[in-house]
């Protein structure tokens, strides 16, 4: 059942409230009246009902439910719900119901898309252009569009903006420019002008401003269908307990009539701001929040209303540790209450009256009564969408401490590669040592990895997980034993790795370059599904002293986690136990893709749409991996037909989820007549292999497989797709169309085919008479790999160590300078070719 928005109307019935009074401060909500969720009498209260509306009553569960009136002659049908407001709480019951309220504050960005009751302040950087004479009216129009669309989505959303004095001020210019020396030469000594000196320009700016601003956000707002009103308010109107709620009253109001109220102080008579205390005393003596700034205005009004997320929109990306112009300044992503020491805060922006403290004291109060906040940069596009959709954007202040051993991601980023310095500074055979220590710990903690691993395959029996993502899903002990060769053959190639001399040049006398192998630096490998590719990835970057950060899938959690703890094991003997590390955060992969001066190589291992998705995300960090393996195999006329069905039997069989398997095959036309095409096809049926034909074979056929929607398709199950071609032209060409430049095989037995195919076919491997099975680092004798490359540069095919290694040069003189060098100095360039020492063995 869809509710609807919620109604706010006020019912002062004392009576009534209290005998309800365990449903005091509740909400209702419009619903059909015919069907509510848990059909229970209230008691003493005449048609009635409590019923659920999803989510929200988690939000209140703590001191209310909700409540509903049944129609009767007296309402319209589907009519109004009512919200009880005791006119007695206490200050005990008020603390209770504080108390009650930052329970349910957000933990977790994620949990923004649950946010129903939205608080928007708009500092005046963030809406007033740099001279401080007029708005800056695209990014106030962006802004307009992004609270339309939370609002039209039916979210409740209320504005408090600043932004008059600049209108007025842009207003004024003209004015006061014609007029300025007729007004001197009338009346030259004017005394208001003498009393009032500079207070008198932003006054008077904001009265004209205002009806201009509210007429500016009435027309953006209504190309949106959104009505708003506007709200004046003053300091008072808090500090007086019966204005505040008479404000408050109006403010439900507008939001059950489907308005978003915008929100200002009057600056026309409002004081300038003083230093008095942070928190003052009401009428009532309540503890209020000193009014000085549209800061402590939006933390106000978004606890008095019960708002859900609080968006403080500033002109810094957030809270940093001290002045973001200050060197070693860092933004804190995540803020709780016992960080306010650790945090030096600068000037104030120079519009506007508040600075960054008042801001942080605003967020810590508003938290303190159960609303999340987030201070951002309100001139970054989209940033309330972005917030919203749970991006790590600003600084989000919570109460929720982080688990017990996590850390940040830009901590892990910084350990890794300290981590990474680590490593390098090992010699060859410590590294390998590792490694094999890691290799080892697969086969001794078999029983521990199995019964993890078992774990993540109920869950995701449970979910109806496809039989292919099972496959790739499960450990066994084959698979172990597989991975534990696969990791000591790595490591007896470690010395191979970082450190070697690629060449040598002595450029002068004295003055010798040389190139060597060096770790690219800090990878970020983002997998699904396959927790055997975490202890591959970790055996990799330890042989390439690369720092690593690895994210795997939540449907892999158990496992992951299992052979995490077992590579942290491996690396504490060597000293590095921070090289390596698991994001288990619920950390959106897009904020991961931002962290550019963190992340040096992206490396994906997935399905197409992860990695296509990551290469389009990634702006300024180089990603390394395929979006899809649509592998053929190509049978020549002159093939050797036993040859070929072993090969394509492999091909498509052996593993039909791998990225390397066969998706596409293409036949010689002559093989439609000689009887290999029904071979063929009884071959693939009984392995079970679904086949469909392409346009060319269909037309051939007048009964056969059912036509393929499309042949550039990556199956990954037991399916694949038929097609004729002419010959081996029209074989490379079909290739260059619908492949994907990952793996295409030939069968044949005319070598100069074989090698023109290998020559015209431009994918990262290309085999003759072989298995597009064999695109696998380990079969090509890499150890592992880290993924498959099909990107022109740097690494391409299966990439093992070497992808994960760039080089360095390293220059050795003897006091040379460049202007030796130049005509007539004591210097000349030889650049001779020095021999490169070899490897050890």
């Amino acid at each position: 059942m869809r509710y609807e928005r919620p109604i706010r109307r006020v019912q002062r019935s004392a009576g009534a409230l209290v005998s309800i009074n365990q449903f005091a401060e509740c909400s209702a909500y419009l619903v059909p009246y015919s069907r509510p969720t848990c059909r229970q009498t209230v008691p003493n209260i005449t048609n009635m009902w409590i019923f659920e509306v999803g989510r929200n009553l988690r939000k209140v569960s703590g001191y209310g439910a909700y409540v509903a009136l049944r129609p009767s002659t007296s309402l319209p049908k589907n009519s109004l719900g009512y919200r009880f407001l005791s006119n007695t709480e206490t200050n005990e019951q008020q603390a209770e119901r504080r108390a009650q309220r930052r329970q349910t504050t957000f933990t977790d960005r994620t949990q923004f898309k649950y946010a129903r009751r939205l608080v928007v302040k708009l500092g005046s950087a963030v809406i007033t252009r740099e001279d401080e004479h007029g708005l800056a009216l695209g990014r106030l129009a962006s802004i307009v569009e992004q609270v339309a669309e939370c609002h039209v989505g039916g979210r409740e959303c209320i504005m408090v903006t600043s932004g008059a004095v600049a209108f007025g001020k842009q207003k004024l210019a003209q004015e006061l420019l014609m007029s300025l020396s007729m007004r001197e030469t009338l009346s030259p000594k004017d005394p208001t002008r003498s009393e009032t000196g500079t207070l008198l320009e932003p006054r008077a700016a904001a009265a004209v401003g205002q009806s201009g601003l509210m007429s500016l956000y009435d027309a953006m707002f209504a190309q949106y269908g959104v009505k708003i009103a506007q709200v004046l308010v003053t300091k008072g109107d808090f500090y007086n307990e019966e204005t505040r709620r008479n404000l408050i009253s109006t403010l439900s109001e507008l939001i059950s009539l489907n308005i978003v109220p915008i929100i200002n102080t009057n600056d026309a008579v409002t004081p300038p701001p003083q230093t008095d205390d942070d928190f003052r005393t009401g009428t009532g003596g309540k503890k209020i929040i000193a009014l000085k700034d549209n800061d402590s205005l939006a933390a106000m009004l978004a606890a008095e209303v019960e708002a859900d997320l609080l968006i403080l929109m500033s002109d810094v990306d957030g809270i940093y540790t001290k002045p973001p112009s200050m060197e070693g300044a860092r933004l804190i992503p995540t803020f709780t209450p016992d960080m306010l020491e650790s945090v030096k805060f600068g000037k104030k922006s120079k519009v506007g009256t508040g600075g960054m403290d008042s801001k942080v004291q605003a967020a810590t109060w508003a938290l303190d009564r159960g609303v999340s906040v987030v201070i951002c940069n309100g001139m970054q596009e989209k940033a309330i969408k972005t917030i919203m959709s749970g991006r790590k954007l600003g600084t989000f202040f919570t109460d929720a401490t982080a688990p017990s051993g996590s850390l940040p991601v830009e901590h892990m980023c910084e350990n890794a590669r300290q981590g990474s310095r680590t490593l390098i500074g090992l010699s060859a055979e410590d590294r390998a040592n590792c490694i094999r220590t890691l290799a080892d710990l697969l086969i001794t903690k078999q029983d521990f990895l199995l019964a993890e691993n078992a774990k993540d395959i109920q869950e995701a029996q449970k979910a109806n997980t496809a039989k292919p993502l099972l496959n790739r899903l499960s450990l066994s002990p084959s698979k172990l034993k597989s991975l534990q060769a696969g990791l000591h053959q790595i490591a007896d190639s470690s010395h191979k790795n970082v450190g070697r001399v690629v060449r040598r040049t002595r450029l002068a006398n004295d003055l010798d370059l040389t190139q060597i192998t060096v770790p690219i630096g800090v990878l970020l490998v983002i997998f699904e599904s396959r927790p055997d590719c975490l202890p591959q990835v970790a055996a990799l970057a330890l042989s390439s002293a690369n720092g690593l950060l690895l994210k795997g899938g939540k449907e892999a959690s158990f496992s992951n986690k299992a052979l995490m703890s077992l590579v942290k094991e491996a690396l504490a003997t060597v000293g590095a136990e921070n090289a390596i590390s698991l994001i288990s955060t619920r950390e959106e992969i897009a904020d991961l893709l931002s962290l550019e001066k963190h992340i040096d190589l992206i490396i994906p291992r997935g399905s197409s749409e992860l990695v296509r998705s990551i290469q389009e995300q990634s702006q300024h960090i180089p990603v390394l991996g395929h979006a899809e393996g649509v592998c053929h195999v190509y049978v020549d006329n002159d093939a050797d037909l036993r040859k070929a069905l072993k090969i394509v039997r492999d091909s498509k069989c052996d593993y039909p989820a791998a990225c390397n398997a066969m998706e596409t095959l293409l036949l010689h036309e002559d093989h439609i007549n000689n009887g290999f095409f029904v071979e063929i096809c009884n071959m693939l049926r009984k392995e079970g292999v679904t086949v469909y034909s392409g346009p060319k074979l269909a037309e051939k056929l007048t009964f056969g497989p059912p036509p393929a929607k499309s042949l550039r398709t990556e199956y990954g199950t037991l399916e694949c797709a038929i097609e004729i071609v002419s010959g081996l032209d029209e074989a490379v060409e079909h290739i260059s169309k619908f492949g994907s430049s990952h793996t295409d095989v030939i069968v044949t037995e005319n070598s100069e085919k074989a090698e023109k195919f290998q020559r015209d076919v431009d994918s990262a491997c290309v085999f003759h008479n072989a298995s597009s099975r064999f695109a696998d680092g380990y079969r090509f004798g890499l150890g592992a790999e880290v993924g498959i490359s099909t990107a022109r540069i740097h690494a391409r095919g299966p990439v093992g160590v070497e992808g994960l290694l760039t080089t360095k040069w390293v220059l050795r003189g003897s006091g040379q300078g460049a202007a030796d060098f130049s005509e007539g100095g004591p210097c000349s360039f030889i650049h001779q070719s020095l021999p490169v020492p070899p490897q050890h063995e």
